[in-house]
């Protein structure tokens, strides 16, 4: 999409833990409290995981990143992939995601991983759309009620 630009950053960097709060306060008010799932930043750093920043005309609107996941490393689990309410439905989301698989590929990942929430549901159609399908549940959620995982082959 024209105006997108996707920007390789550290997870502890101003404008990611921007972006994160943002979508901390966006799991709390969909699910009364942000993702508790442990994480690491140095997670995120490569070549274990990466971190990204989507701008929509200069300005900081989206965030998401990979860390590796599952006993041989080969999965990238996506991580705090989030869009502001006012970019969405204008392709960033899509954006961000398909450079996170490319991060992910190019680190040598053959999969991605991810958890999401049936009160999120502009998230899973994108993931839908994007070719990701149910996957068991796995992580933090994986007996919580309304979690779901998705996944797909990079």
């Amino acid at each position: 999409m024209s105006g997108t630009e996707i920007r390789r950053t550290g997870y502890l960097d101003p404008v990611a833990r921007t972006l994160v709060d943002a979508a901390m306060a966006d799991l709390a008010a969909r699910y009364g409290s942000g993702d508790d799932t442990p994480v690491e930043p140095a997670e995120f750093a490569p070549p274990e995981g990466d971190f990204l920043v989507a701008y929509l005309d200069g300005v900081p609107v989206g965030c998401g990143g990979w860390r590796s996941h599952g006993p041989d490393g080969r999965v990238a689990e996506i991580k705090r992939m989030f869009t502001r309410a006012g970019a969405r439905r204008r392709g960033v989301g899509l954006a961000l995601l398909l450079a996170v698989e490319d991060s992910a590929r190019e680190a040598g990942r053959t999969r991605t991983a991810l958890e999401t929430g049936t009160r999120q549901p502009e998230a899973i159609a994108m993931y839908e759309a994007a070719g990701y399908e149910r996957i068991p549940n796995f992580g933090y959620y994986r007996d919580e009620p309304g979690a779901g995982c998705y996944g797909r082959q990079l």
